[in-house]
């Protein structure tokens, strides 16, 4: 078992020192007679030298004895992990999860353990899911724990398994996607056994609910590098599991390499996707990066091959965006993402059909009104779609696009393009054409709409003799 270095000695007493209630918690399990430590996330986490955000530990207490250990030291407590035996406890800023010891067996057709208890924090540790993750220390007397040469993997950057990789994950399938996110999150590396039994073991992933699946994908791309994440999930198999679009985009090059590699080409945009995000107000960004990677996912089906050996794909934006709904919602993404989504994918060549840069006010107007809330997103994910090694073809493309966003301000600043309303409300469209509510008013309202988009702002005058001009040829 490897030593502490002197600069993990000295994170591990920087994270003592700062958090206070380490060793008060300590001293009450002391005094009860319990056991109690420090493990998992928030150890690895303070020998890297991240920030330690979640504590949580484990202990010799049942809950119920957990519960009357911090009865008068906690701010708050919540039990809904009790059956797990995890209580839950606020002291002042700080929110903790205390575990008693576990010793679960797994059943094959299930990642739920049936959960029973252990006596000891050797057992518990074997059980986790890695040995970054299977480290301890003891409170309150600071010894540091590590069965599993968990050290000596973190110094490595590597990912293993206290127990064997194929028992790990028939335990609990899941633990294979958390293993890719840690390569995104953390800038590990899979050991050749882990990966090999991630490639034979994929399939048990059928196991897991997608809500599960969908939390620990959304984390993986929210990672620090979901690129490499990303590549893990193809070449491991699961991929083909939960999102076959993302593999399927690896087309095979026509001989004489007429079109991009899909595959590449999205993973591209998801990386100048991401370096664009300084742009939104929040960030990372869940909608644009899901965006980004699946925007050309509906290239495949609409791929074409024509005389001469050029390739089309079209269409592909709006078979792109309803293959992203199907797949998003199967995932159990809220609606709102997956609407979102599915809209930035399929606007995503609007900015191409209007030819050169010579856009009228009303292609202007147009396109901030599809693109609605999501005009910032659509600027990135559009700047993103541009990975031409041509560098004047480049530029001409990014001058092109400041064009239009320097169009798009300044008749924002003129017209509040945000909020296009027709020149003339329902009430008044009633009253100028003396009709009564129904479907009438709302096809004036249409008709009133597009004029706006067309020649912007009217009078009421003008307004009403267009309206009275298009009621008169209507009827």
């Amino acid at each position: 078992m490897a030593e502490l270095t002197s600069a993990e000695q000295r994170r591990c007493d920087e994270l003592i020192a700062g958090r206070p209630l380490l060793l008060e918690l300590g001293n009450l399990f002391d005094a009860a007679g319990q056991e109690l430590a420090l493990v998992g996330g928030p150890v690895r986490d303070a020998l890297l030298g991240r920030e330690v955000t979640d504590l949580d530990f484990a202990t010799t207490a049942s809950p119920e004895e957990i519960e009357a250990i911090c009865h008068e030291w906690a701010d708050a407590k919540w039990d809904m992990g009790r059956e797990f035996g995890t209580i839950g406890l606020r002291k002042g800023d700080e929110q903790i999860e205390i575990t008693t010891y576990r010793a679960d067996s797994y059943d094959a057709t299930s990642r739920k353990p049936t959960v029973s208890f252990g006596d000891s924090l050797h057992e518990d540790l074997a059980r986790r899911d890695f040995t970054v993750n299977a480290m301890a220390i003891r409170l309150p007397s600071l010894e540091f724990v590590d069965l599993h040469n968990g050290l000596e993997d973190l110094a490595d950057r590597t990912l293993r398994t206290p127990s064997g990789p194929d028992v790990s994950f028939g335990d609990d399938p899941l633990r294979m996607m958390r293993a890719v996110r840690f390569v995104a999150q953390l800038s590990f590396e899979l050991a050749p056994e882990v990966f090999a039994s991630i490639g034979a073991m994929s399939e048990r992933l059928s196991i897991v609910s997608a809500e599960r699946i969908r939390e620990e994908f959304s984390r993986l791309l929210l990672a620090q590098n979901p690129i490499a994440g990303l590549r893990l999930l193809v070449e491991t198999g699961i991929a083909e599991r939960i999102l076959p679009e993302l593999p399927a985009l690896a087309l095979e090059l026509d001989e004489h390499h007429r079109h991009k590699d899909v595959y590449e080409h999205s993973l591209t945009v998801l990386e100048q996707a991401i370096a664009l995000e300084h742009r939104l107000e929040h960030q990372p960004d869940l909608t644009i990066r899901l965006a980004a990677l699946l925007h050309d996912i509906g290239k495949p089906p609409t791929r074409r091959f024509q005389s001469g050996g050029t390739v089309t794909f079209h269409h592909h934006d709006v078979v792109g965006a309803k293959m992203a709904r199907k797949r998003l919602r199967a995932l159990k993404y809220p609606n709102n993402v997956v609407d979102d989504v599915s809209k930035l994918i399929e606007l995503h060549l609007r900015f191409h059909g209007y030819g050169s840069g010579d856009w009228t006010d009303s292609a202007v107007r147009r396109y901030v009104r599809d693109a609605g809330e999501q005009l910032v997103r659509l600027h990135i994910l559009t700047r993103a779609d541009c990975t031409t090694r041509n560098t004047k073809k480049a530029l001409r493309l990014q001058r092109t696009y400041d064009d239009l966003e320097s169009r798009i301000d300044h008749l924002s600043q003129a017209e509040e393009l945000q909020s296009i309303r027709p020149d003339l409300d329902g009430k008044q469209i009633m009253e100028i054409l003396d009709i009564e509510p129904g479907p009438e008013v709302g096809q004036a309202y249409s008709f009133l709409l597009e004029l706006r988009m067309d020649r912007g702002p009217l009078s009421p005058e003008m307004a009403t003799e267009a309206l009275l001009a298009w009621w008169a040829a209507r009827n």
